[in-house]
């Protein structure tokens, strides 16, 4: 859904210059759909949260432009020391923003965090396979796993796995660091005015060498109308999810220009076939319409092109509203059914329209479909977080490993923060193609879940999105290839 990042983790890396010598001067506006619901890596999944994060915590890994996973916190790649064991050696010199030393204490403690977080932190599902982690001297560790880890590196590139410090944060809840983040990063937390900004400082002492920029402000701009009009008049300087027929604008404006990327992210409707209860298990049959009946249709699967495990041979099914009234009669809703339609507004790229056009769709082939859109932090906490978004709500999704697994786990896999399906048999494949090493062996186990994910149908892929930039040419970037741009957009997810 979001744990990715885009444009302004591009802007960051820019904005970052490697032993600068000036001071950091300046500022620089960034533009999302929405707020945060959170600042507390580790308790989320979303774009928005994650975008900002990267500004203030370092992973130990990350993505270079050529999208290899490399060092970041660590000084060198993992090494598997055993089938279950990981080792990473760690940068000395690095400090939080707070004054704490990041050594192996923190490691441990952000790790094990996350592996004790299942089920209570948002973000914690991609590192359920932690079991716990060894201090080996102050600048090693070893994460131990409950089985074999494939993904590991990839993993600990995403912002979740952020660095926290664990003297400052020790007995704290989500809420107070959601409050104080505090990290490695360039930059600095200094105030969050909800809906309104987030303002970062240069963190002068950064290892890597002082930013360039001294402030760096997120604001939430749901309109695309009125946010492409704030980077038109220079109230900002980045604009992300720019919708198709405001491009035109940005492109010929002779400040600005249009960056385009083809996005790691789908839209698609999830259709809650169980209940579940506050700790996100399985408490039986949803009683809504979209209850687990076994007449799912065929569909392609969420895996982009690009993602280890897509099946070429898989097609999206073609539309057939005659066959849909069918299968509704043979469901016993001949006369039809009506149903409630859940979407965020704001968040993605016309996502109002999306989810107009489908309720539209839904209701000619005989499902009365009624629409309701929120603001997308009260859509995640008190609708999809809390499992009440049924029977149907709209969501995108994309991952930066580029791997099926944190497809699959994060939003079918059950128990699960996200998950309304609960299948045994696909949780147990995809127990065990999370244990697979050998890529060919792990390549085949997700074809087979992706065919019966196909046949079981826990939700439908809209489309594929398109991601277009707006940015101010005021900025002195160090780099503007759209290249550029498509590797960072692609490299997360969110």
């Amino acid at each position: 859904m979001g744990v990715y990042r885009t444009l302004a983790v591009l802007a960051l890396i820019f904005l970052v210059s490697l032993g600068a010598a000036a001071a950091p001067a300046g500022k620089v506006v960034i533009a999302q759909g929405v707020d945060p619901t959170t600042l507390d890596m580790m308790n989320q999944s979303e774009t928005p949260a994650s975008n900002l994060g990267r500004h203030i915590f370092d992973t130990l890994y990350e993505r270079d432009q050529s999208l290899k996973v490399v060092p970041a916190l660590a000084t060198e790649m993992p090494k598997l020391v055993g089938p279950t064991t990981w080792e990473v050696k760690l940068r000395k010199g690095v400090k939080f923003h707070n004054g704490e030393d990041f050594d192996a204490e923190s490691a441990k403690w952000s790790l094990e965090r996350l592996a004790g977080g299942q089920g209570k932190l948002r973000g914690a599902t991609f590192f359920a396979p932690i079991e716990r982690v060894e201090i080996v001297d102050p600048y090693t560790v070893r994460v131990h796993t409950k089985k074999p880890w494939p993904t590991f590196a990839v993993v600990m590139t995403f912002v979740q796995g952020g660095m926290y410090p664990p003297t400052a944060y020790k007995d704290k809840d989500t809420t107070f660091i959601s409050r104080t983040p505090i990290g490695t990063g360039p930059y600095k937390f200094v105030r969050w005015a909800k809906d309104e900004e987030i303002v970062l400082e240069a963190n002068e002492t950064y290892w890597r060498g002082a930013p360039r920029i001294k402030t760096v402000v997120f604001k939430p701009i749901p309109d695309d109308a009125v946010r492409v009009a704030a980077l038109q008049n220079g109230e900002i300087d980045v604009a992300v999810n720019i919708p198709p027929h405001l491009a035109p604008v940005i492109d010929k404006h002779p400040r600005l220009f249009l960056s385009t990327a083809p996005s790691i992210r789908t839209i698609q409707l999830m259709f809650y076939a169980h209940q579940m209860d506050a700790q996100h298990k399985p408490v039986g049959p949803y009683s809504g319409p979209t209850a687990d009946d076994g007449k799912g249709i065929r569909v392609a699967t969420m895996l982009p092109s690009m993602h280890f495990g897509y099946d070429p041979s898989l097609r999206p099914i073609k539309q057939d509203v005659e066959r849909a009234k069918k299968l509704l009669a043979e469901a016993g809703f001949a006369g039809g059914v009506e149903i409630t339609l859940h979407g965020p507004r704001g968040r993605y790229v016309r996502d109002v329209e999306v989810a107009e056009a489908v309720t539209g769709q839904l209701t000619k082939a005989g499902i009365k479909t009624t629409l309701r859109t929120y603001d997308f932090v009260t859509y995640l906490n008190n609708m999809v977080y809390v499992h009440k978004a049924g029977p149907v709500w709209l969501i995108g999704w994309g991952t930066g490993t580029m791997d099926a697994e944190t497809i699959y786990v994060p939003l079918f896999k059950s128990p699960g923060i996200f998950v309304n399906w609960h299948n045994e048999e696909f949780n147990r494949m995809v127990d065990e193609a999370q244990a697979i090493m050998d890529d060919s062996k792990r390549l085949e186990q997700y074809h087979r879940i992706n065919k019966l994910w196909v046949e079981e149908t826990p939700a439908v892929p809209l489309y594929q999105q398109l991601d277009l930039y707006g940015v101010s040419k005021r900025v002195n970037w160090k780099a503007r290839s759209d290249e550029v741009i498509q590797a960072f957009t692609m490299s997360l997810k969110e």
